[in-house]
């Protein structure tokens, strides 16, 4: 499936709908005459985003989206100027929709537990919305969503002896390890769903792979780790435990760096 890149949009135009909700509004703006507009940008991005969850990201077109809301698709530019900017404001949504704790608001003891806590509301966020895995945010669209995210991750390091630039470091490898591995999980469950097969029903049809082809000289360690029972895992089971052995041993790494400090 084709990547959609986010951050294509009109930098002045996407930050300002980005921000929308966040602007105390003019006292001296003058009410439009006129009939009462039928839609919001809120219920836009909403549309967009459930025709995304039940489809797909190539459904969600603009033609799509309007035709969802009951609009021809020349309405939808007067609230939104493009695709591009569409899916800017889809992702803020959704990456908002983790609502980690802002400064001031309660939240787990210890760094280590907020972290887990930014780690399992993410990869909930994922399975709610298949569809970002789709999407990259090398560019990210810079809203209220995509900043809570990166403030709660740094404000979770805050005060534990790393560096100003090991906080950001850690920050960063935290959210693409569990990223990364959150989008694998959902990329495995879409497979089974498509297929209606299941990731250990596929393996079994290619038995003849170990029997004909495996060549336990050549591959000694697999051998061994498999004779000793290392793979009885299911497909999906490892693919679990390798997150979580994974990000456990992640954490590990930044406490050792922290007890150093």
């Amino acid at each position: 499936m084709t990547i959609e890149y986010s951050g294509g949009g009109d930098p002045d135009r996407i930050l300002a709908m980005l921000w929308r909700r966040t602007r105390p509004a003019d006292p001296e703006a003058k009410t439009p005459r006129g009939r009462k507009p039928r839609l919001t940008l809120d219920s836009v991005v909403a549309a967009a985003i459930a025709l995304a969850d039940a489809e797909g990201l190539p459904a969600m077109s603009m033609g799509r989206v309007a035709g969802s809301l009951g609009v021809g698709t020349m309405t939808l530019y007067s609230y939104v100027p493009s695709k591009a900017e569409l899916l800017d404001l889809m992702v803020d949504e959704v990456l908002g929709e983790r609502t980690l704790p802002a400064p001031g608001e309660p939240r787990p003891d210890g760094w280590r537990a907020q972290v887990e806590l930014y780690a399992e509301r993410t990869r909930a966020m994922y399975d709610r919305h298949p569809w970002l895995r789709h999407v990259s945010t090398v560019r990210p669209p810079i809203g209220p969503g995509m900043l809570a995210e990166r403030e709660y991750l740094l404000s979770t390091l805050a005060g534990t002896g790393l560096t100003f630039a090991q906080q950001d470091a850690a920050a960063m490898a935290v959210a693409t390890f569990v990223n990364a591995t959150a989008s694998l999980e959902v990329e495995s469950a879409q497979i089974e769903r498509a297929t209606g097969q299941s990731h250990d029903a596929w393996w079994q049809e290619r038995e003849a792979l170990w029997e004909e082809y495996f060549d336990v000289e050549r591959y000694p360690t697999m051998t061994h780790i498999w004779t000793s029972g290392g793979f009885d895992k299911g497909t999906s089971d490892a693919t679990a435990a390798g997150h979580e052995f994974g990000f456990q041993r992640l954490l590990d790494g930044i406490q050792v760096i922290i007890d150093q400090a």
